[in-house]
């Protein structure tokens, strides 16, 4: 757990350590001790605040990546603006949640980070969609309509299981439509697709 604000790295940490899957190895409270600490602890999981003292957590997760590329990253914030969602897809976090989320909000991204599935919470992409509307170039690829079914799934944090099961469609068929979808997009992740989509004014509010 990466947080400077010390009383909410303390809650969260004891709430995570009374679930019976999870295990809490550390806290560090800024950019300096948070890279130290993963390169001591190898943590399979770093939940990073992303505002930080010495820094911010994009340049930790960077930092930290750099040295253990496999190390799973979720990233918290209350800023949630278009380009620290397009650096988040670029750095290789895996989520991208509110730091005012419940708890069940977080758990779910913790648990299945390890699996690779990249999630951006709605009410992040919303709030960003909110903030670029005026901005809307116009020029976003055209997608069919499934290819739309699934991206909106894919914004939804699904994995690509789930989203198979969702359309009624083999997940193999599922990744074919999420390979198109990167493809058009000009993205190498889901995460990088879905905040792509969203700067386009392809999620949000359908207007």
């Amino acid at each position: 757990m990466v947080d400077d604000h010390t009383t909410f790295a303390e809650l969260l940490t004891g709430a995570l350590s009374h679930e019976p899957d999870l295990h809490s190895v550390g806290v560090a409270d800024d950019v300096e001790s948070s890279v130290r600490l993963c390169a001591a602890l190898r943590p399979d999981v770093v939940v990073m605040d992303y505002h930080l003292s010495g820094g911010d957590g994009m340049t930790a997760s960077a930092r930290i990546l750099a040295e253990a590329p496999a190390t799973r990253i979720v990233m918290l914030t209350g800023d949630p603006s278009q380009h620290l969602m397009e650096t988040a897809a670029g750095t290789g976090i895996c989520a991208f949640l509110p730091k005012d989320g419940s708890l069940a909000t977080l758990l779910q991204p913790i648990r299945s980070a390890r699996l690779g599935t990249m999630i951006v919470h709605p009410s992040l992409l919303t709030a960003a969609h909110t903030c670029r509307r005026a901005d809307r170039t116009g020029n976003a690829p055209a997608l069919t309509q499934r290819e739309m079914e699934v991206l909106r799934l894919m914004a939804q944090g699904h994995s690509v299981g789930q989203n198979a099961k969702l359309l009624s469609i083999t997940p193999n068929t599922c990744r074919g439509y999420v390979k198109a979808i990167l493809a058009k997009l000009g993205a190498h992740s889901q995460l990088e697709a879905v905040a792509t989509a969203s700067r386009l004014g392809l999620l949000g509010d359908g207007r």
